[in-house]
């Protein structure tokens, strides 16, 4: 006949061992107790804990402890629902053996997992942010592609923008007293205009005599001795 009772003291007596800072006896009757359990430092000094209460059922350990969390620290509800399923799959595999040890060894690997995942989140969210940094950076580099819609878009905007600049030019001469001169009276007051022609028509003729020569020398280069005498004669 198992002795419940002697196996649950030689327990708590390993346990008070194991867990000397973080093992408190709360009755005896039950016998009841909590274990602080935390998680191994992070990367950046993170850590995830939790204090659970184990009771001991008469026909411990033929039969599971009782526990709850009385209370935790950076957990999430889902973390406290999956570590609540990993202690009873853990209690019915050691049925029959004192289990505490386990459990709480069990709880201990759950939250170093914990403790990893937020760092992987931490992680993926700095990846995610630099690469919005980067996409932003790369639009600003680029600028706006130009498509036909958004080229019409900006050309009524320019042509706006230049009338009414052109609008608000002739308003100011109009304010100051400059009346708008037609083709003719700018002719009329502008004398340089009446010579211009002129001067074009001189340059130009000029310029013909200049080019009408080079080619006549350039054909006597070409040409034999007969035939530059000729040429010269004519």
């Amino acid at each position: 006949m198992t002795d419940y009772a002697e196996e649950q003291r030689n327990e708590l007596e390993a346990i008070e061992s194991i867990y000397p800072d973080s093992f408190t006896v709360l009755s005896d009757d039950p016998t009841s107790f909590t274990i602080t359990v935390t998680s191994d430092a992070g990367e950046n000094c993170e850590t995830v804990e939790a204090t659970f209460k184990f009771t001991y059922v008469e026909k411990y350990p033929d039969e599971p402890p009782l526990w709850e969390i009385n209370s935790q620290e950076n957990l999430e509800e889902s973390d406290v629902e999956d570590i609540h399923t990993l202690l009873q799959q853990q209690a019915e595999e050691n049925l029959g053996m004192v289990m505490i040890f386990t459990l709480v060894t069990a709880v201990q690997e759950k939250l170093n997992e914990i403790v990893d995942v937020m760092k992987n989140r931490r992680e993926e969210e700095k990846l995610r942010k630099e690469q919005e940094a980067e996409e932003a950076e790369k639009v600003a580099f680029q600028g706006t592609v130009v498509t036909i819609e958004n080229f019409l878009l900006w050309k009524a905007k320019f042509e706006q923008e230049v009338a009414e600049l052109r609008r608000r030019k002739q308003k100011e001469e109009e304010q100051a007293g400059k009346p708008k001169l037609t083709g003719k009276q700018l002719f009329e007051t502008d004398h340089n205009l009446d010579t211009s022609d002129i001067q074009f028509l001189e340059e130009a003729a000029s310029s013909s005599s200049r080019h009408r020569a080079t080619s006549a020398f350039i054909g006597v280069m070409f040409v034999t001795p007969e035939q530059s005498k000729l040429v010269f004669s004519y």
